[in-house]
């Protein structure tokens, strides 16, 4: 089979194409035809060696993919053959074939494709236990979504529409906020020609927004921060604009408000049936329509470092697929 390699750190053009034996699924493992592999900023910082997992050289990056159930391992009883699955893995899914634990793998919704489906877990499931587990949010409350227009944050635009919030997108382009308008924003922000405290100010009547969803970090944190309601809260989903910024602690004093972590790859881990649970809701909004993943731009696998250099230079919309197989 072909996978693509990182044999030492670096850039995505680094990454090589190569003929790799095929996987052998073991005890509790599964082997999946690839048909489909969406890019998420997690795989731009692991081959650069800068994500807080490490595997050892080589490996293929991806970590989010659709395919077939090709093989199962002993004790596996949840899939078999033939079935139509999304699997969430660290790494590995830049291949043609991948092998991961049987329980990193959700079945396919009915009618979804495999590039929506390769693009659906991470995010949305990032997003709802952002906005439903860690800030509890309420309807009627308003919601600030910080780079609006890339995959999480259209999936926080469609999940808070869901739970009833009014939402706030931010972008950098007019382009990109048309993007969020599609998917159910109420209001749009261009933060790169706009003062976003002052047009926050001016959308929420001096009252701030109670909860920001931050995937961006850099020099927008503090200025939304300061723009919070009383009581709000802030998560922080990542820091795709570079820089981790740090924030002056008495904000969260005079707020009264929270800066409350997201890390969803541990909250599958640490607690599973809260994730099924979540699972199981996501599965319930796309069958009635109101998730639909915003597949921007597809690419074939000899062509991924492309992809991946178009996630990391933030000028993708929604969501970047490399195409596998048919």
């Amino acid at each position: 089979m072909k996978a693509l390699l990182c044999k030492e750190f670096g850039p995505p053009e680094s990454l090589v194409l190569e003929e790799v034996a095929s996987p052998t699924a073991g005890a509790g493992e599964v082997v999946v035809s690839v048909k489909a592999a969406s890019v998420n900023f997690p795989d731009v910082l692991i081959i650069q060696n800068k994500y807080q997992f490490k595997p050892p050289l080589p490996f293929s990056p991806g970590s989010e993919l659709a395919g077939v159930v090709k093989g199962v391992g002993p004790g596996v009883t949840n899939v078999k053959p033939g079935d139509k699955v999304i699997a969430f893995t660290t790494y590995g899914a830049f291949a043609e074939e991948v092998k991961t634990e049987a329980v990193r793998l959700l079945p396919m919704p009915e009618g979804m494709s495999y590039a929506e489906a390769a693009s659906f877990v991470l995010t949305y499931g990032t997003t709802d236990h952002a906005l439903r587990d860690r800030a509890q949010m309420k309807s009627g409350e308003t919601l600030l979504v910080l780079g609006a227009a890339g995959g999480v944050g259209v999936a926080a635009i469609e999940i808070g529409k869901a739970l009833g919030a009014r939402v706030i997108a931010c972008a950098s382009s007019a382009d990109k906020l048309a993007v969020c308008r599609q998917h159910g924003a109420d209001e749009t922000i261009n933060y790169a020609s706009e003062d976003l405290r002052e047009r926050l100010k001016a959308l929420t009547a001096g009252k701030g927004v109670d909860v920001i969803y931050d995937a961006v970090g850099g020099p927008y944190t503090e200025p939304a921060f300061r723009s919070i309601a009383w009581r709000g809260r802030h998560l922080v989903i990542g820091f795709a604009a570079g820089d981790i910024p740090k924030l002056p602690l008495n904000l969260t004093l005079l707020k009264g408000a929270s800066v409350v972590g997201v890390f969803w790859g541990d909250f599958t881990r640490r607690e599973p049936q809260a994730f099924a649970e979540s699972a199981r809701q996501l599965a319930r909004w796309y069958r009635e329509g109101k998730l639909k993943p915003h597949v921007s731009a597809t690419f074939p696998l000899e062509n991924a470092a492309e992809a991946m250099n178009l996630l990391a230079s933030r000028q993708a919309k929604g969501k970047v697929v490399i195409a596998i197989s048919d």
